[in-house]
């Protein structure tokens, strides 16, 4: 038996090269800054257990999105396999290696959930996925899941799941999510509910890679270079920072410090009403909004705060989807749906005040001479007692214009120069928390249309806040009443502290 893959060939370096190929965990992932050593940890390990007389049994298989992605890492497999291994032989048709004692390391490339049949029934002890916020959803990762077996008791003991990632990307907010990251970068290990398999995610960062740096001491000062002083791609690949945005439709303009506000009590001289984006195996998403007549309002911190005419809140939301799951929706009938909506309305107090709002256009189509929004509006009992259903108009569903509108609104939403603001602007309370997951990390479609979202991510919810900005008209929408003051103070932008008399910029 040939002697097994060793430190005296490939050495691990201190932190969390070292940390990631001693851990036992079924799922792990191997992400932070540019330039740690992932991919090399990662090829290092399927090669530990390789001449460890598992033999034919000890197969794996890494994955890049597209074959050409896949040439750099075939490159540095190719050159640490002959090393520690001589005997080993290289074929690229199909891309894999194959070692001595008949141990197999494969390159494919997969790109989409449909990509999975091709792999259907195979039986590897080893998946790997390079770069895993390339792919804009985890729906074939997980798929995936399913050939890691063995009828090998030993390699069935060891089979494992292993990915490297930087932040950004089409993945970043469906990785982020996964792996519960952001905020420290602290290695954590997650219990999954369902499964009951544990998954990590190790941290690594470019000043662990002493050979690296030994080598070019300037590679760091040539990051920063290329980031061209984006705030954003400093955070991923200076810091691997998973809040860090770039790259999406709404990056350059999002900013918390503005956009979020602390919840309050809707004046009653504002409009409210909903938006709702239909659906059932995925998640359905449903948004209450009010749109401001100009006076101002008072936060739950007690801030007096001064509103544009047509300034849209976002004050609360019910996203239908499975909690531990990706883009997977609740499979909620209509009318189980229509409940819930005029069940949160009853509890919020508003459900006499809730007009109708923009809806999925896809609900108005009628099947057998009925449609969703039909059924949605019919008598619903909630708590013993029968209530109208909620009821929709008609969505515009033009893409590229409706984005366009939601970046116009997001701009508004901040002081121009001289601190003033004159147009309406789009805002989300604290409360809103799946907005605040999902919206900002929204990706453009790079490939297919750059002006639209990527429709091949977790998308429901942007999709219904579009609806309702579309809805909106620059001009604004007003009920025409007007609650408290108003004035010049209605286009200031002024936050007006209570009881203090300062005056802040919001």
């Amino acid at each position: 038996m040939k002697r097994p893959f060793e430190p005296s060939r490939w050495v691990a370096q201190d932190g969390s090269q070292k940390l990631f190929l001693a851990c036992p965990i079924f799922e792990v992932l191997y992400h932070g800054t540019r330039g740690p050593g992932k991919t090399d940890a990662l090829l290092a390990d399927f090669l530990k257990d390789v001449g460890r007389g598992y033999g034919k049994a000890w197969r794996g298989i890494l994955f890049r999105r597209t074959y050409p992605e896949l040439k750099d890492v075939i490159d540095r497999a190719r050159e640490l396999c002959m090393l520690a291994f001589p005997g080993a032989k290289f074929t690229d048709k199909p891309p894999q290696i194959r070692f001595p004692d008949g141990e197999l390391l494969m390159f494919r490339y997969a790109e989409r959930l449909k990509d999975y049949q091709h792999y259907h029934g195979w039986q590897v002890g080893w998946l790997a996925f390079e770069e895993l916020c390339t792919w804009a959803t985890l729906e074939l990762y997980l798929k995936l899941f399913g050939i890691v077996r063995s009828s090998h008791p030993e390699v069935a003991r060891i089979a494992r799941v292993r990915s490297t990632a930087n932040p950004l990307g089409p993945g970043h907010g469906v990785v982020k999510r996964r792996f519960t990251l952001g905020g420290s970068n602290h290695t954590r290990i997650i219990l999954d509910p369902d499964s009951g398999l544990k998954r990590c995610a190790i941290f690594g960062h470019l000043r662990e890679n002493k050979i690296l740096l030994a080598a070019d001491p300037d590679y760091e000062k040539k990051l920063i270079a290329a980031c061209k002083g984006n705030p954003n791609y400093l955070k991923a690949w200076l810091r691997g920072s998973w809040d860090a945005t770039a790259g999406g439709m709404f990056d350059d303009l999002w900013d918390p410090a503005f956009h979020v506000v602390e919840t309050f009590k809707v004046p009653a001289g504002w409009r409210i009403d909903r938006s709702f984006d239909w659906g059932s195996s995925h998640p359905f998403s449903v948004g209450w909004w009010a749109q401001s007549d100009g006076s101002d309002y008072v936060d739950s911190a007690g801030n007096v705060l001064a509103t544009v005419r047509g300034d849209l809140f976002r004050f609360n939301e019910w996203y239908g989807a499975e909690p531990e799951e990706h883009n997977v929706g609740l499979k909620l009938h209509s009318h189980q749906i229509a409940e819930g909506i005029i069940e949160r309305e009853l509890a919020m107090g508003i459900n006499e005040r809730c007009l109708p709002g923009p809806a999925d256009p896809s609900i108005f189509t009628e099947t057998d001479g009925k449609s969703i929004a039909t059924t949605m509006s019919q008598m619903v009992r909630v708590q013993g007692t029968q209530f109208k259903g909620p009821t929709f108009t008609r969505a515009d569903n033009s893409r590229v214009t409706g984005w366009e509108r939601v970046r116009t609104m997001l701009g508004n939403a901040k002081p121009g120069p001289e601190g003033m603001r004159e147009h309406p602007g789009l805002f989300v309370t604290k409360n809103c928390l799946k907005f605040q997951d999902l919206f900002p990390t929204t990706q453009r479609d790079i490939e297919r249309d750059p002006d639209d979202v990527n429709s091949d991510t977790e998308d429901h919810l942007q999709d219904e806040v579009r609806y309702r900005c579309k809805a909106a008209t620059l001009g604004a929408v007003s009920s025409g009443r007007v609650a408290g003051p108003a004035g010049d103070a209605d286009r200031s932008g002024l936050s007006r502290q209570r009881g203090e008399g300062r005056v802040t910029w919001r």
